[in-house]
């Protein structure tokens, strides 16, 4: 992957931005006119999952939480659209965050049952996805398909721009997943590891640039210039479409793609398939890194051994 960087440009400079440009060249084409849903990202899906405390929201075209004795509850799901994302933080139990696929983000503070829309700020396009800041729950990161990286500090009455999107292999790319990772850059902050349909990047919460993951931090990078490949990358050229990291052990990260559900022990450096069922979503455990569930093509799976045996969930 190439190691490409770019800083968000102003609001008020007069040079033409990346997104003015892009936008242009779009309208030109004739493509603003369609809609977002002809317009999907390589690789879109509509399944999201995530932990709250010890139970699981789930939205797969429904909407709906585990009850502790094996069995669901259906609840009344977001208006607005599908759900392409749901995040969550150990320190704001039932607090569920949801990135939706129709635009905007929506809220629910009592653990999925009701929800308000919190998009104040926001382009009108899908979100694709949401994390919640590992050491702010208040602050909540949306990725905009078509713009770029925003960010909320207050539990998203608010929204501001953060970033634009990485640019990656000549283009400026969409960011299919998001996770938040309690790592230190070096730079006075921690990480933000983003997926697209080419692989994985990451940026430190800074917002300096986009860049590959490698080891070190990313003063490292920047001294660099030109980062160490991984020692076993993600399959290059797959869509990640969803992206975890542990809150107990953030170095131990999770991703769900086309190809299975891979984890790495070493922050994104060294990746290990842990199965090979397509991926559509993934969640782990606030307090167990070891127990990890999914959505594949063939169904929900459970992990209690970080991915060695599998089991399937049945929802009732």
């Amino acid at each position: 992957m190439k190691d490409t960087s770019m800083t968000t440009t102003p609001r008020h400079s007069t040079r033409l931005s990346r997104r003015t440009f892009l936008g242009a060249m779009a309208t030109g084409a004739g493509l603003i006119g369609l809609p977002f849903s002809l317009r999907a990202a390589p690789g879109a899906t509509d399944s999201a999952i995530a932990f709250d405390s010890d139970e699981l929201i789930l939205a797969d075209g429904s909407l709906s939480r585990s009850d502790g004795d094996g069995g669901w509850i259906r609840l009344s799901g977001p208006a607005a659209g599908g759900i392409r994302s749901l995040a969550t933080h150990p320190g704001r139990p039932g607090r569920i965050a949801a990135g939706l696929a129709g635009g905007g983000v929506t809220l629910s503070e009592d653990g999925g049952h009701g929800w308000e829309a919190r998009s104040q700020g926001l382009p009108d396009a899908p979100v694709t996805a949401v994390t919640v800041a590992a050491a702010e729950p208040d602050t909540i990161y949306a990725a905009i398909r078509g713009d770029g990286l925003w960010k909320s500090e207050n539990a998203g009455r608010s929204w501001a721009l953060a970033m634009d999107r990485p640019w990656l292999a000549d283009a400026e790319r969409d960011l299919t997943a998001l996770a938040s990772v309690d790592l230190a850059t070096g730079m006075g902050g921690i990480w933000i590891y983003a997926g697209t349909e080419l692989g994985l990047t990451r940026v430190p919460d800074c917002f300096c640039r986009w860049q590959d993951v490698q080891p070190g931090d990313a003063m490292d990078a920047l001294a660099s210039g030109k980062p160490a490949p991984s020692e076993a990358p993600l399959p290059e050229g797959e869509t990640i479409n969803a992206l975890v990291s542990a809150s107990s052990l953030p170095t131990r990260l999770y991703a769900a793609l086309p190809s299975g559900i891979w984890m790495s022990e070493d922050a994104g450096v060294v990746w290990s398939q842990k199965s090979n069922a397509r991926a559509l979503a993934v969640a782990v455990h606030a307090t167990n890194a070891d127990h990890v569930v999914a959505i594949t093509r063939d169904g929900l799976i459970e992990s209690r051994d970080g991915g060695a045996n599998w089991t399937a969930l049945v929802r009732a």
